[in-house]
């Protein structure tokens, strides 16, 4: 199946650096047409794909970023109102069966969820120690640098090594 895929490019906005070039790459009704998508799914695809570290929550509620990992958000229940790029950015709807892939640097942010809202998460293989870095903390050169010193990943998170990810990001 070949999924719908929307892609963002946000440039700095209010201490958060967002990617100098790599865009947000979002999947809409990735897994299933029907959106229905156990959390098991989602894990299994990473883990084929070679994205580690996952875990089962939300988005926080403030602006952040990471700026030494790239990551992957796969909505499995509920709907939400995530703003990414930082305070200006764009917000998207987002509900089950969506998939959001963050450059490394990319703000993004809770702005309301159903009380079911829930995301799988994960990182390419050897970027899972993260930082988690607010967006009421000091830019600097040296957090650009990681960012753009982050690797790329090697396959798509869902769709493996020919997936629509390589493609936004080569």
């Amino acid at each position: 199946m070949t999924p719908s895929t929307e892609t963002y490019h946000f440039e700095e906005s209010e201490n958060i650096p967002n990617h100098p070039s790599l865009p947000v790459v979002v999947y809409r009704k990735a897994v299933s047409p029907d959106r229905t998508v156990p959390a098991e799914v989602f894990e299994a695809r990473y883990r084929e794909n070679e994205w580690g570290g996952s875990w089962r929550w939300g988005v926080y509620a403030f602006h952040h970023y990471h700026s030494n990992a790239h990551e992957v958000l796969g909505v499995v229940a509920g709907e939400a109102e995530l703003t990414l790029g930082g305070p200006g950015g764009k917000t998207l709807s987002v509900r089950a069966g969506d998939v959001l892939i963050l450059p490394a640097g990319t703000g993004h942010k809770n702005d309301g969820s159903t009380s079911d809202f829930n995301v799988i998460g994960a990182y390419p293989g050897g970027q899972e120690n993260k930082d988690l870095i607010r967006n009421d903390e000091t830019l600097d050169d040296s957090i650009r640098q990681r960012i753009r010193e982050t690797a790329l990943p090697e396959r798509d998170p869902v769709y493996g090594p020919e997936g629509p990810l390589l493609k936004a990001w080569r």
